[in-house]
Parts: structure tokens; C-alpha cells; sequence
């Protein structure tokens, strides 16, 4: 998959602290998100990983400015073994579940979950993820609602978007940010969430955004 409005929101949207030193991109594809990260971070180092060639990646982040602090790996995050953890995670899964596949096979691994499952995403951001780090991910809304069920003994939620393209639609994606659970949280009970808000792309009217999308990706020159 290319560039997408999912990405982008992402990217935009996860949260970034100027003391953040490594940064992990799950699933990285082109290599966007890593690239908006780097962008968006003083100092971090970002490392994007992926099952299928990352050649795309590379190209991309060598034409950017940021191209000598984005590093990636070919290779399924569950066999991902790095010499340190990561202070914020991201990834833009897969996320048709059970829904039939496209012949094209580079197009069923970026949207459907056949290779990397949601049990074993929330696995390699536990095993990944270092003390005080956040992951941040964006999904559908049913899907959304399935990985925080799997997810609830494991991460805690603490923010969370509703995505709607416009006024009159209803949430089409959700992106979700969690901290570590530590054992002093468990039984695991989610919390009232401390930021629940909504995020409107579109004001209705033909490629007319609204001011806070606008504002979330005002530092990406981006249209779709």
C-alpha cells in the first residue's frame, strides 16, 4: 500500500516527547509514517519493520532530510530481536480479520491480518516496548473495539480518536495509544479514559478539510 489517509493521521497524530531516543514503525511499508516520525523528533532514532522488501523505505527516507536516523529491517516483527527497546511504537496493521482476500498478493499482506495477528502484534509490542513507552495504532472501528478486548490485560488504554471523514459520518477509524501495564495495574480494569475527543477530516464539501485536520498535518505537505 502506498500513502494513505490512515498513515498520515498516524503519524501525525501518535504522540512524540523530545526525549524519545528509539522509535519502532510496525509494518512500515514505504516507509511513511517512520519518515513523519523522524520528522516530528529532535533526536530519535526510528527503525521501520517489514515481511516484505523495505527497498521503497530506504529510497524514501534517503531522499528526506531525516534519512541518517531511519534504519529498516526486512523481517516478520515476531523474530525481531534489537539491542535496545523502543520508547514509542506505531504501526498501521493489517485489519481485515476474516474477510475474503485479494488476488493481489502485496495488497492482501497490507490489509489483511494473514501474517501478523493481533494476539502476536500486542506480543512483540509487550516484549518491545520499554518501561514508560507508549504504542500507538490505528484500526477500524469493530477492529478497534476486537484488539482493545485482546489488548486489555496486557496494555492500558490511554488516549483515543474517533476518526470521521465527515460532520454527517459516522467514526470510521479509531486511533488508540497505550502505555505498559505494570503488574501493580492488574486485575486489568480499563480506566476512564483521560483523552477521548473526535477528529472530523472533511467539512462535506469537495476537498474542503476542516481546521483541525488541517492543524494535525499542517508540518506534512500531503492531499489525497
Amino acid at each position: 500500500m502506498k500513502v494513505g489517509t490512515d498513515g498520515v493521521l498516524l503519524g501525525a497524530w501518535a504522540e512524540v516527547r523530545p526525549d524519545d531516543r528509539q522509535i519502532l514503525d510496525i509494518g512500515t511499508g514505504t516507509g511513511l509514517i517512520a519518515v513523519m516520525l523522524a520528522q516530528r523528533s529532535v533526536r530519535a532514532r526510528v527503525t521501520g519493520v517489514d515481511i516484505d522488501d523495505v527497498s521503497q523505505a530506504r529510497e524514501n527516507a534517503d531522499a528526506s532530510p531525516w534519512g541518517d536516523r531511519l534504519q529498516f529491517v526486512q523481517t516478520p516483527v515476531q523474530e525481531f530481536r534489537p539491542a535496545e527497546r523502543f520508547d514509542l511504537i506505531v504501526s498501521n496493521p493489517p485489519f481485515y480479520v476474516d474477510s475474503l482476500t485479494c488476488p493481489d498478493r502485496g495488497r492482501t499482506t497490507a490489509r489483511h491480518a494473514v501474517h501478523l495477528s493481533y494476539g502476536e502484534l500486542i506480543d512483540a509490542v509487550v516484549r518491545l516496548l520499554a518501561p514508560g513507552g507508549r504504542f500507538a495504532v490505528v484500526l477500524p472501528m469493530a477492529e478497534a473495539r476486537h484488539f482493545r478486548t485482546l489488548a486489555v490485560d496486557r496494555l492500558r488504554l490511554t488516549r483515543l480518536t474517533e476518526v470521521r471523514t465527515t460532520p454527517r459520518r459516522g467514526a470510521r477509524r479509531v486511533l488508540m495509544s497505550f502505555a505498559g501495564r505494570d503488574v501493580a495495574d492488574l486485575p486489568a480494569v480499563e480506566e476512564t479514559l483521560p483523552l477521548l475527543d473526535q477528529l472530523v477530516i472533511g467539512t462535506g464539501e469537495h476537498e474542503c478539510y476542516t481546521p483541525e485536520y488541517r492543524a494535525l498535518t499542517r508540518d506534512f505537505y500531503l492531499k489525497f
